[in-house]
């Protein structure tokens, strides 16, 4: 179910992709202070989202994944550690 769950949705982003190349395929220059490139207006919005994609998943996962998992992880250390015993000392 999971394979074809992903499957189709690479084929969604494909066809996405494939949509927004074609309808924008004028060319635009990109100045970058130092260098000029003149790419298909559609290559650029689907780079400069996939890497506000990337930055975003990144960000999540540093500010929000992490954290959880070092939580889980004090937590189950915690869980495992053996309870101190009590060992009772007579007056002989």
């Amino acid at each position: 179910m999971t394979r074809l769950v992903f499957g189709l949705i690479a084929l969604l982003a494909i066809i996405t992709g494939l949509l927004v190349g074609t309808l924008n395929s004028d060319p635009v220059t990109l100045d970058l202070l130092w260098v000029n490139l003149d790419w298909p207006l559609g290559l650029l919005v689907l780079l400069f989202f996939s890497s506000g994609l990337a930055l975003g998943l990144a960000l999540m996962f540093v500010i929000r994944v992490l954290p959880l998992r070092l939580k889980l992880r004090k937590a189950r250390a915690v869980e495992q550690a053996p309870e101190p015993r009590d060992i009772a000392v007579s007056d002989d």
